[in-house]
């Protein structure tokens, strides 16, 4: 499934503008954004997002597997993304702050996952960076019904609302990812992922999928950005 069945028909040309001032763009999450090396068949929406960008754009991909709300701060690596000055933040948790209570990267989705969001906004925003919010993508798992399982879904809502609260740019990849999967079913999205039993972790053909989501959000809710996307043509397929 090419990048452009899916989104490129919701999208409009754009020129990159020469007078456009460089941006600094960093992406903070866990292993769904991460980058992964060329040999690997994994890819994080991160590592391709880079490429939907025209030469004004300056990408850095901070996310690392494994990391939480929690986790991302405690081993300093929130206070280096503040340290590059960035001018946007794209922010995706979840994954790894659902895993069970008695793990140190755990949050609860109502109490300290919505604080360390909370955090992330206002010191994001005191450093001068737009920040902008992404909720976390469904794992591949359905019901009898083939409904996606909502494993996330109390990660996703909180980060809504936080968003809502904070005005705060909100991409929704949950709410696309489940879209997608529920119209694909169990065998037709497993090229999405990086292998038959992995239900987690993009494959390449995947990461582009998601990256194309982002993209669509940029093109309608976020006008900043929208003028430093090349034109569809060049996008990754």
């Amino acid at each position: 499934m090419a990048i452009s069945f899916i989104v490129a028909t919701l999208f409009t040309s754009t020129a990159i503008s020469e007078e456009l001032p460089v941006k600094k763009i960093i992406f903070v999450g866990d292993s769904t954004v991460q980058n992964y090396p060329e040999d690997e068949n994994k890819r994080g929406w991160g590592q391709i997002l880079p490429s939907f960008f025209g030469p004004k754009v300056e990408c850095r991909n901070a996310a690392a597997g494994g990391r939480s709300t929690k986790t991302f701060i405690s081993e300093g690596r929130w206070k280096k993304v503040l340290e590059g000055k960035p001018d946007v933040i794209f922010i995706q948790f979840g994954h790894n702050d659902s895993h069970a209570k008695d793990k140190p990267e755990s949050t609860d989705a109502s109490t300290d996952y919505k604080e360390y969001l909370e955090k992330y906004v206002s010191e994001g925003k005191a450093a001068g960076a737009k920040v902008i919010l992404v909720t976390p993508m469904h794992r591949r798992y359905f019901n009898s019904e083939g409904k996606v399982k909502d494993i996330l879904g109390p990660y996703a809502e909180t980060m809504r609302n936080v968003a809502k609260a904070t005005n705060t740019p909100l991409i929704d990849l949950h709410q696309k990812s489940r879209e997608l999967l529920e119209k694909l079913g169990d065998a037709g999205s497993e090229d999405l992922y990086c292998s038959a039993t992995d239900r987690t972790h993009f494959s390449k053909k995947g990461a582009i999928v998601m990256a194309g989501f982002i993209v669509e959000a940029i093109q309608k809710d976020i006008p900043e950005l929208k003028p430093y996307l090349k034109e569809p043509k060049e996008w990754p397929e």
